[in-house]
């Protein structure tokens, strides 16, 4: 049980940062005076190493393990660029779909 609520924990946390990176562009075209903080995205990539931590220790499947890890992977590559060179990768995307994906086969993976 425990499993599935980290499952439903890291795939609110992925959607909600991937809504942010696919939002967050556009609104910065609309003149509000607001900039982009990649502590934001530090934040959201702090929560998935966690969840993702704690799942990995329970999934038996290593394909499944190396589609979590790997998905961190892109986004965490993808925010040391953004904080180094302010470069925004498309790395952050595919890593958010990827966890996203690995979440819903672990839920469905599950012994109900």
């Amino acid at each position: 049980m425990k499993s599935k609520i980290l499952d439903a924990v890291g795939i609110s946390a992925a959607v909600l940062c991937l809504i942010h990176c696919i939002i967050f562009p556009l609104l910065l075209i609309i003149p509000l005076g607001i900039s982009h903080n990649p502590y934001i995205d530090l934040a959201f990539l702090m929560i998935g190493t966690f969840v993702v931590y704690r799942q990995t220790k329970q999934i038996t499947s290593n394909g499944l393990q190396i589609l979590f890890w790997a998905s961190l992977g892109f986004i965490a590559i993808s925010i040391l660029v953004d904080f180094i060179f302010e470069i925004h990768l498309p790395f952050i995307y595919i890593g958010a779909v990827g966890l996203i994906t690995a979440h819903l086969i672990n839920f469905k993976n599950h012994k109900h």
